[in-house]
């Protein structure tokens, strides 16, 4: 894929350097159009840092925004610290990728889409199986009509997070993470959101402890949609029979069902259709290789490097938006995921009348450590 090289780098800088930090940041530097800057409160992970790579590495998030010249940020520290955080390079003008979920509350997030768009910076959160190629036939798939009507659908995340009652971290606090529900479930969700829209009301929630304390380790719900389909979700990071965090969905309508994991998307047509030449009557297999077009740079996965390379291409453009994900977007799936939570606590419905209600505001600081997953 030939794209034309920024004469000047893009100043970027990665923060918070735990498991997804390090991946950024690791792919980041690798990006022909990127020059890279990290931090990350954490002392020791500084030091090592500072020994071994010769970009930049800051303590300070503040002090970094004031002193560093930057073009951009990647925000990957602890859930609760994304919209302090982001707010802060905002204010600052600065192009902004932030990991998922994007905020706890959702109202923080829309408010942040607000400034975003105001200050007409891109935006992006990493809900990368929107860049996976049996998910995007999917959608493809989807919007050509040829399944028909669709009536049901099954959205499922399992994978072996949580195995034994262990010391909590802060992906398995809700003030910190906000467990299951927003660390797994918030796939799935985001990708109904990105096939159907958002949904008019949420019932029969349920949020199961398996091991963690205080926290969810499985996510149940229906989410269903004015004059559209009725979804079932399905989430266990407790699940020790998946060796990684596998998400798939299967969509019913009445031309057919369609199934797509992170591996193939199969299409089971009952009558060919005009719209999709390349499929024909009964089942279809296409396998996510097949489907995806060659990152301009590759390092970990196909989709991780996709997103990233759709952020710096959008701010080497001066684009006011990525190709995906754009806060907006994101901050309408951390609503879906405060129905659920509401719907869950209440056992009452909760639809388009009756918004889930804001949290209240927290404390935002920047004494942080990085993002573990």
């Amino acid at each position: 894929m030939n794209k034309p090289i920024r004469t000047a780098p893009i100043d970027i800088a990665v923060v918070g350097l735990g498991k997804m930090g390090l991946s950024h940041f690791s792919m980041v530097n690798a990006h022909p159009q990127a020059r890279t800057v990290a931090c990350d409160g954490a002392g020791f992970m500084v030091d090592v840092l500072s020994r071994n790579v010769s970009a930049p590495i800051h303590k300070d998030y503040e002090r970094m925004l004031a002193e560093a010249k930057l073009d951009a940020v990647v925000i990957a520290t602890p859930s609760r610290l994304h919209a302090p955080m982001v707010r802060a390079a905002l204010d600052r003008g600065l192009h902004v990728f932030c990991e998922k979920p994007f905020c706890l509350d959702w109202t923080d997030g829309m408010a942040l889409a607000d400034l975003a768009e105001a200050k007409g910076v891109v935006n992006q959160v990493g809900y990368h199986y929107r860049y996976v190629g049996a998910f995007r036939e999917m959608k493809r798939i989807l919007d050509s009509g040829a399944l028909g009507r669709v009536t049901h659908v099954l959205a499922e995340a399992y994978g072996p997070v949580v195995l034994r009652p262990k010391r909590a971290t802060w992906r398995t606090q809700k003030e910190e993470g906000g467990g299951c529900l927003y660390d797994y479930a918030a796939h799935p969700l985001n990708l109904l959101n990105w096939f159907f829209g958002a949904p008019a009301r949420v019932t029969g929630s349920a949020l199961v402890s398996v091991f963690s304390e205080g926290t969810d380790d499985q996510v149940m719900s229906t989410v269903q949609w004015e004059d559209g389909p009725v979804a079932q979700l399905s989430v266990n990071w407790s699940d020790e029979s998946y060796r990684k965090m596998s998400t798939k969905m299967t969509i019913v309508g009445t031309n057919g069902r369609i199934y797509a994991d992170r591996q193939e998307c199969q299409l089971y047509l009952r009558e060919a259709h005009d719209a999709l030449p390349d499929y024909v009557e009964g089942w279809n297999v296409k396998y996510t290789t097949e489907l995806t077009e060659d990152a301009w740079f590759y390092l970990r996965g196909e989709e991780y490097s996709a997103q990233l390379d759709d952020f710096i291409t959008a701010v080497a453009e001066k684009k006011s938006a990525a190709a995906e994900n754009s806060f907006r977007s994101a901050a309408e799936t951390d609503r879906v995921m405060a129905m659920i939570l509401e719907n869950a606590e209440t056992g009452q419905p909760v639809g388009e009348a009756q918004a889930p209600a804001a949290k209240p505001a927290r404390r935002g600081f920047f004494g942080f450590g990085g993002r573990q997953g």
